[in-house]
């Protein structure tokens, strides 16, 4: 099937529900509503590595990573993940699942160079883009640089333009807020588009399993469904005081988004003042080295984040390093380290997530979540450690 004939195929999907007719059509109501696009690239990196080698990994299972028996994916290639390979993922844990899985080694300079070519696409359409890492971003195409005013339609050629540019898949979704268009675009993966009209939200959320509820990691999921909360439906019904008073104010937040009140700008170019990225788990996880392991995936998420913070996603560097732990009885504590000169690699990252995590000494109590984050943030090269700073958070 050609990209013209699929983002047909797209767009009749979107008309079938009636959203490509809002978009096109809008009402009184609908012309106040705010279109917002969110774009996903389909596993980035992994599609990257395809493209780029065709006669070595089109079509085979990869996962661009370390190789076992240490290092973790760090993104799957779709052949790969009907086996339950996914990034984060221990690398030994992906080779026992997937048979002839090939690990490829990241090429980060190669991805932020994609990364900032879609982001000139992205620019053709709206300069109200907040990037979230080098393969998504939100935009704000409420009133479009070119084309209608039409979220169904910029969302389609957006989607055609990076295909021919770069050869590259990406999703999309459509909707009257962030929250809803992030959702959406997760609906149907990869290569896919999904259309929210503001009539059709509160339907939309209300099928929502609760784990797809910003904030909502797997510890909360379990204490809703303790509580007989299973999906949007469910916290629509729940009334906010019973929510509040078993998740403080995040409760009012979950409640929010069930009921579509989610006004969040997309902002545009902001300034970080830290850049950053956790983790919490199932379980306690008591060992130094499974700790250190966990962390790669997130050094990842941070260094991707840091190659997009800055001015019109450009990247940027910090000096201050923190790392965030919290016990499995909830205290938390950090670990911090000042540099001399700022840093962005995952390398990097990962040397200072090593250094934090042994010293002054490896975490006594297990652990239920680890964070790290980069502050202090400037353009300056990698280097020498200035100082280290321990502290209780």
């Amino acid at each position: 099937m050609s990209r013209s004939e699929d983002a047909d195929k797209a767009e009749t999907k979107a008309d079938k529900s009636g959203a490509g007719h809002a978009a096109e059509s809008p009402g009184r109501e609908e012309e106040a509503a705010r279109r917002i696009l969110h774009v996903d690239m389909d596993a980035f990196y992994a599609s990257i590595e395809q493209r780029d080698f065709p006669g070595k990994y089109a079509g085979e299972p990869i996962a661009v990573g370390g190789d076992p028996p240490k290092g973790v994916v760090k993104a799957a290639s779709y052949e790969a993940r009907p086996y339950g390979v996914h990034s984060a993922q221990p690398a030994v844990e992906a080779d026992r699942q997937c048979p002839g899985l090939i690990f490829v080694p990241p090429r980060m300079e190669v991805y932020q160079e994609e990364s900032r070519r879609i982001r000139e696409i992205l620019r053709e359409y709206t300069d109200i883009i907040e990037p979230l890492s080098l393969d998504e971003a939100y935009l704000d195409v409420t009133e479009p640089k070119k084309g209608p005013p039409s979220g169904t339609l910029v969302a389609r050629r957006i989607r055609e333009e990076i295909y021919e540019e770069t050869g590259l898949t990406a999703s999309a979704g459509v909707g009257p807020s962030k929250f809803v268009a992030k959702v959406a675009s997760d609906q149907d993966k990869p290569d896919g588009l999904t259309v929210i009209r503001p009539e059709e939200q509160l339907d939309f959320i209300a099928r929502l399993p609760v784990g797809d509820f910003h904030g909502i990691g797997p510890v909360t999921e379990e204490k809703m469904q303790e509580m007989g909360i299973e999906s949007g439906a469910d916290l629509q019904d729940t009334p906010e005081k019973v929510l509040r008073r078993r998740f403080g104010k995040r409760g009012g937040h979950f409640k929010r988004l069930a009921m579509g009140e989610d006004d969040r700008p997309v902002q545009p170019d902001r300034e970080s003042k830290s850049v950053g990225a956790e983790r919490t788990f199932s379980g306690d996880v008591a060992d130094p080295e499974e700790m250190l392991s966990r962390l790669e995936p997130i050094a990842q998420r941070v260094a991707g984040r840091l190659g997009s913070a800055g001015p019109e996603g450009t990247p940027v560097r910090g000096r201050t390093v923190t790392l965030k732990l919290k016990s499995h009885d909830h205290e938390v504590s950090t670990r911090q380290t000042t540099l001399r000169r700022a840093v962005r690699s995952e390398e990097a990252l990962m040397r200072l997530a090593k250094l934090l995590l042994s010293r002054p000494h490896p975490p006594e109590e297990p652990v239920r979540l680890l964070g790290l984050s980069v502050s202090s943030l400037t353009g300056r090269e990698e280097g020498k450690q200035l100082e280290l700073d321990f502290g209780r958070g």
